[in-house]
């Protein structure tokens, strides 16, 4: 797990089993950007959903894939983390996409130095996005 900021913390692909300490650690909300069927061993969306769901988390997914980003995408994790009762947990793969999708969701909000240097304290380098999240 890598913390962001106090608002958000990415990793890797999580299990059901992780929800409660997740929950004991004081995360209120799930997003989970990873695809179904990426790998033969992930866990299914919808097992995550029920295990956060049955621990009282909000749980959002918001898979991307190959396809690439969208602005829809970038809007449903902005709402997602202005939603949040508290501290908000985001996995993927490796946490490189949560990180990216949570960054494309603060330009704007907040300056594009502080986006690329709050990932690369977290240890992943967004720096080619700068022209991106200096836009709205």
């Amino acid at each position: 797990m890598k913390r962001i900021n106090d608002h958000i913390s990415v990793s890797g692909q999580i299990a059901p089993e992780d929800i409660a300490a997740l929950k004991a650690q004081g995360y209120t909300t799930i997003i989970n950007n990873r695809p179904d069927d990426e790998a033969p061993d992930q866990p299914a969306a919808a097992e995550i959903e029920a295990a956060a769901t049955a621990a009282g988390l909000a749980y959002h997914h918001i898979p991307l894939g190959r396809t690439g980003v969208t602005a829809e995408m970038v809007e449903q994790t902005k709402a997602a983390l202005a939603q949040s009762q508290g501290p908000v947990f985001a996995f993927c793969r490796s946490g490189t996409r949560s990180t990216t999708l949570w960054a494309l969701s603060q330009a704007g909000e907040m300056e594009a130095g502080d986006i690329i240097g709050q990932a690369a304290r977290a240890g992943y380098d967004l720096s080619h996005l700068a022209g991106h999240l200096g836009q709205k």
